[in-house]
């Protein structure tokens, strides 16, 4: 089901084409969207780990999901690729997904919701960036997410030691003015808790 739906919305074949790809190509054992397809497809399955993969790499279903008959990349394949993810590539992938919500609408709306919230994600270990948030009462990360309806359109990994708002002002600057671009007229409403009237910090 997961091949078919990017099949349909080709986002693995588009996110391949904005990741730098340094290899020798005469060396290349495994193509990057058939990696990128391996690492999503996992976490969609629940498999966040990269040392899963070691096994998973063997995993016939996986192997028919991704499009490849033969073994599949390793951890230390597979983490190599993600170091290479730098800033400008992160927003790159961003505007990818905001390209597909554009493409989802025939017309432009009427008005739009934009809904912002963090979330905790616990941490363990002596992770970089690991802080211990009071509310949460645990060392986690604190990334941001915007929707729009089921559209998910910003996944912004934070550290948990400052403020809700932390960098809402410029993701909201950033994403209205992609959206202009395509919907002039469409009225934008920017959703939040409370918690993000707490000052900067």
């Amino acid at each position: 089901m997961l091949r078919e739906v990017d099949n349909q919305h080709q986002l693995t074949q588009r996110l391949a084409t904005v990741l730098d790809d340094a290899r020798n190509p005469v060396l290349v054992r495994h193509k990057l969207q058939t990696m990128i397809r391996q690492r999503v497809f996992g976490v969609a399955a629940g498999y966040e780990d990269l040392n899963d993969h070691e096994t998973l790499r063997a995993d016939q279903a996986l192997q028919t999901a991704t499009g490849e008959a033969a073994i599949l990349a390793g951890k230390s394949t597979l983490c190599r690729m993600e170091q290479r993810v730098d800033r400008q590539a992160v927003v790159k992938a961003h505007e990818l997904l905001w390209h597909h919500f554009i493409e989802q609408h025939e017309t432009p709306p009427k008005e739009i919701v934009l809904d912002f919230d963090g979330t905790d994600v616990p941490v363990h270990g002596d992770q970089p960036g690991k802080f211990f948030n009071a509310y949460y009462n645990h060392h986690c990360y604190f990334p941001l997410y915007v929707f729009c309806g089921r559209h998910l359109l910003v996944n912004y990994l934070r550290t948990s030691n400052r403020s809700d708002s932390r960098h809402s002002w410029a993701i909201l600057a950033l994403l209205v003015k992609f959206i202009r671009q395509y919907w002039t007229n469409t009225r934008i409403v920017f959703r939040v808790t409370a918690a993000f009237t707490v000052p900067d910090c």
